[in-house]
């Protein structure tokens, strides 16, 4: 007889050891095997437009200064939106869900020759109302859309019987040059109301003049912030507050590939410069400024910390001259 014991009395304890050492793994796997179940059943919930921050390129890195968003800006209910269109991340929002406008949108430059579509669909984004789909923005039906979208978001029937204004792009079209990057530029989460003087005129005469200067001028990439103010006007309808009425509009360029040849006038205005202008009927004119005067306005006038910057490192434009060459200039 072996030591021990029988043959058959070894094996039942052996048996018995291993049911043990086998319940004891189960047990500890469990949470292991329910986290990585929970991760596969949100992961194609990462292509959806609303996200938790800007620091990937399929959530709209590449549309940012050194993929970095502005920073300072304290509203913990704002919402950061991925604009996709096509399947393709083109631009930044940070969204505002209770006033039902934007607070910036952020996008890359793109050189063209300035005409103006509108013939595109306007569209809504569904991500603000529900986790679905691919993350693309979609065109307004022409039947019902269910009251959710209308709560997280402004909606057509909120701008159809406003007399004094405009949907003013802060991405606007003629800064794009693709149908695709154009067409995109065409979503209420885009749109703030402008008066239409002020849209059509002091604000797209100041558009058009950066279109031409980042055309002439800017060797690399342009990045562009434009956002605005706000002071508590709404335009309502049905007797409720529906979409905010911005004060001021501001925008902000940074382009550090540029011509250092350009003129004076030109060249002092690189590699970065911002705009601030009243939106309103009178006194409306764009004044340029340099973007650290931008940001002391905006500390007094956004909810925002002393923190804020709009461009990471101020966009300090890299010396043109090797390292080891710095020192003699």
């Amino acid at each position: 007889m072996p030591p021990g014991g029988s043959v058959e009395a070894q094996k039942s304890v052996g048996a018995s050891r291993r049911l043990r050492r086998d319940v004891l793994t189960m047990k500890m796997l469990t949470p292991l095997v329910f986290a990585v179940l929970a991760i596969c059943c949100f992961l194609p919930y990462t292509s959806a437009t609303v996200v938790q921050d800007f620091n990937h390129v399929e959530r709209c890195k590449d549309s940012l200064y050194m993929g970095t968003p502005p920073r300072g800006i304290m509203d913990i209910k704002l919402r950061k939106i991925c604009q996709r269109y096509a399947d393709k991340p083109r631009y930044v929002t940070l969204y505002d869900p209770h006033k039902r406008i934007p607070v910036y949108s952020a996008y890359t430059f793109k050189k063209t020759e300035g005409d103006r579509r509108v013939d595109y669909p306007w569209m809504y984004e569904p991500q603000l109302a529900e986790i679905d789909g691919n993350g693309n923005m979609l065109p307004f039906p022409t039947g019902y859309l269910h009251m959710k979208f209308e709560d997280s978001q402004a909606v057509l029937d909120d701008y159809s019987d406003v007399v004094l204004y405009e949907r003013g792009h802060l991405n606007p079209d003629q800064h794009q040059s693709t149908p695709h990057d154009r067409a995109a530029t065409y979503t209420l989460t885009n749109v703030v109301p402008e008066i239409r003087e002020f849209n059509i005129g002091p604000w797209r005469e100041y558009e058009e003049r950066i279109r031409v200067r980042l055309n002439n001028y800017c060797r690399g990439t342009a990045f562009i912030v434009t956002g605005v103010t706000t002071r508590g006007n709404m335009i309502r309808r049905n007797n409720q507050d529906r979409v905010a009425i911005p004060e001021d509009v501001w925008s902000a360029y940074c382009c550090t590939d540029y011509d250092r040849n350009a003129p004076h006038d030109v060249r002092i205005r690189f590699p970065s410069h911002a705009a601030l202008a009243k939106n309103a009927r009178e006194s409306n004119s764009v004044h340029e400024m340099t973007v650290q005067e931008l940001e002391i306005f905006l500390k007094s006038n956004m909810d925002v910390d002393q923190n804020l910057q709009i461009f990471y490192d101020n966009c300090i434009s890299p010396s043109p001259l090797p390292l080891y060459l710095q020192h003699t200039i």
